[in-house]
């Protein structure tokens, strides 16, 4: 659907937009009306404004999304520019409306007729209550696409039950198989689940647009954190339901058991090594100086690798220590062996890798001259990372324009100004 809020220059805005890295614009013309906060919902739609889509996104009048405030930096938070909001909400325009006032839901199902994708992230039945329901919506707007994100889902005994990510990454099962052996159970140290369900939703939203495109209907996407959680561990899943296996704290050793690959320290740091297979086995051997290794019959097949796995690792733990990760780090990826040296965040920003894949966008934000630091795509379209095209907005900043361009009159804008109700 085309844009009615668009500004004048479109010509001149596409030129830009190709010259700044964002001529792939797979989601322009679409508008998304997102009533979500916090992080996977936002970060849902954080995708689809990178991909073209225009996202209005609805705030309370006075307070907006719950992560404006919060975070390492005060200065920030006290502007309402918390450094969580400002991780997934740059390309969006602010929208206040108090949803609880007639005149506020009136104004918003004027949004929501000229849009493509609704977005909540409310408790299941919340919307309904609100007027907000997929049947409602489908009435004001009979092709969307209407994503549900919750914790647990839309239907299930657990259905009403709030969560956030860590006490998701506790329901999973996942904190029964992180962490070392005989620790209590740990948790992933970043939010993950609340990241991986903003993409599973990105992902759903997308597939909705297809099949609307297919139908001509309207359909309703359920997106649970929960759901997104098991299918991070897919596998664990799989294996514990058909052979009865399950999954024990495993801490940094890999997943595949093999005495070559894990954790292993060194003179100076950890080294990740993966030499799961017999071509990497003997590449490993080779690269560190032990190719004798290959002769000894405890060690010269995998299956006899797997029998004697505690005295091949005794060999390769001693070995290790005799250099630097760095050192070997290098010497192995000469060899086309996967290990890598473990990093800390700060050390993995100042890679070179990280430069060449563009991830992250540098702007200053309205008021503050102290640039921030934005995520892009995390892939690349025809060799070229998609930048946001605007910083994260002030709370309200672009409720006026949008309420003209819905057809309000500027008497209507100044009552519900008046009122609280934007």
């Amino acid at each position: 659907m085309k844009s009615d809020f668009e500004t004048a220059g479109t010509a001149d805005a596409q030129a830009a937009d190709a010259e700044e890295g964002r001529g792939f614009q797979p989601l322009a013309g679409l508008r998304v009306v997102d009533l979500s906060q916090v992080l996977a919902g936002p970060f849902a739609t954080y995708q689809l404004s990178l991909l073209g889509a225009e996202v209005l996104k609805i705030e309370k009048p006075g307070e907006g999304d719950w992560t404006r405030n919060g975070g390492p930096s005060g200065a920030l938070s006290e502007m309402g520019m918390g450094l969580n909001f400002l991780a997934h909400n740059a390309s969006k325009k602010s929208v206040t409306l108090d949803l609880k006032s007639p005149e506020g839901l009136a104004a918003l199902k004027r949004l929501i007729a000229t849009a493509d994708i609704f977005v909540e992230n409310f408790k299941p039945g919340v919307a309904e209550r609100l007027g907000l329901g997929f049947e409602a919506v489908r009435e004001i707007c009979p092709q969307v696409v209407y994503c549900s994100i919750s914790a647990y889902g839309q239907d299930g005994p657990l259905r009403q039950r709030p969560a956030y990510d860590h006490v998701i990454q506790g329901m999973c099962g996942i904190m029964m198989t992180t962490g070392q052996k005989g620790d209590g159970p740990t948790k992933v140290g970043a939010p993950f689940v609340d990241y991986a369900t903003g993409m599973n939703a990105a992902m759903a939203i997308l597939a909705g647009l297809a099949e609307v495109r297919r139908t001509g209907q309207a359909v309703q996407m359920d997106v649970a954190m929960l759901d997104t959680a098991l299918m991070m561990m897919a596998s664990l899943v799989t294996q514990h339901l058909t052979a009865g296996w399950m999954p024990a704290q495993n801490g940094n050793e890999a997943w595949s058991q093999s005495p070559s690959s894990g954790a292993f320290q060194t003179s100076s740091g950890v080294l990740m090594l993966a030499a799961n297979n017999d071509r990497q086995f003997v590449k490993l051997c080779e690269a560190v100086g032990r190719a004798g290794i290959l002769a000894d019959q405890r060690w010269a097949t995998p299956a006899a690798r797997a029998e004697t796995a505690i005295e091949l690792r005794e060999e390769l733990v001693a070995l290790f220590l005799t250099r630097p990760a760095a050192e070997w780090e290098e010497i192995l990826a000469a060899a086309e062996v996967p290990a890598a040296r473990v990093r800390s965040l700060d050390e993995v920003v100042q890679e070179e890798q990280f430069a060449a894949r563009d991830l992250i966008s540098e702007m200053t934000i309205q008021g503050r001259d102290l640039p921030v630091h934005v995520p892009n795509l995390p892939f690349k379209a025809n060799g070229t990372n998609l930048h946001p095209a605007s910083a994260p907005p002030v709370l309200g900043s672009d409720t006026e324009a949008v309420l003209r361009c819905a057809g309000l009159s500027a008497q209507d804008i100044a009552t519900m100004r008046d009122a609280g109700v934007i």
